[in-house]
Formats: structure tokens, sequence, C-alpha cells
């Protein structure tokens, strides 16, 4: 046994029906009678709703969207204390202990909470009060 005869097991795939074709399902081929959908190469736009004025051209449109707004990953000053022995913080570090999801995005590093031990960070961005902290605990806040 090799790839070239390789089968389906016996029962396990079944024949798609096609109707239309002689056999069960004649005349109508269980489309109905008439209309648009009983004809051949009937296609209607999924959002066409049978001639009345659509919805999205019902509803105004509304709001902005930035598409020069940078989207950042948060981490704040009291989870720089949840992390030990590491002399310099680094997005990847902050990767391996789970703080941040992707290293793709950017970091910025926010002041919520408090910091005690002095650490190195480097990130993309921070917040005022957050360099603040890390500078009177004595570390130092690297912008990459």
């Amino acid at each position: 046994m090799d790839l070239s005869n390789l089968k389906y097991a016996a029962g396990s795939r079944k024949n798609r029906k096609r109707v239309g074709r002689g056999g069960a399902h004649g005349k109508t081929a269980c489309r109905g009678h008439k209309g648009q959908r009983s004809r051949s190469g009937s296609k209607r736009r999924l959002w066409f709703e049978g001639g009345q004025m659509p919805i999205m051209r019902r509803l105004p449109k509304r709001g902005f969207k930035n598409f020069s707004r940078i989207e950042y990953q948060v981490v704040n000053v009291s989870d720089l204390a949840k992390i030990q022995g590491v002399e310099e913080i680094t997005p990847e570090v902050l990767h391996i202990n789970g703080l941040i999801t992707k290293k793709s995005m950017p970091v910025k590093v926010l002041g919520n909470g408090d910091l005690a031990q002095k650490v190195n960070i480097t990130a993309d961005a921070f917040s005022k009060s957050a360099i603040t902290k890390i500078e009177a605990a004595g570390g130092r806040a690297t912008t990459l």
C-alpha cells in the first residue's frame, strides 16, 4: 500500500445531487415555479433587498477612522514590579513574562501603580507619570 492507491472508506463520501439532469427531481428540479431563482445562472448580490433602498444607503454615514493612529499595547508601572531578576526590560522580556501578547505591536508604559525596585526599561512610548516613577525608583526609561 502506498499513496497512489489510497481510497476513502466505503460509504464515507456521498456524491452531490445534480438536480435537473434527468432521473429524480424532474420538471422544476426542486426550484419551485418560475421566478428569478428558478432560472439558471441566477445570482443576486448578498445585500440586495428586492429593489427597496438597501440598508447601507438608508442609514447615514457616521464617524471617522484615523488611519495614522498608532495602537499601543499597554503595560503599567505596577506590572514591571512583577518581573524579577532582569536588568534590562525590553518588549521581548515583556512578551516572555506574558505582559504583552504581540511582539510586532508597539509598547507603551503607563504610570498606574507604584514601583519600588530599580528597573531599566526600553519601550516605544512612555507617559510622563511613568517616566517620573521609574526615575524616582532609580531606573532608566529608554525610548526605542
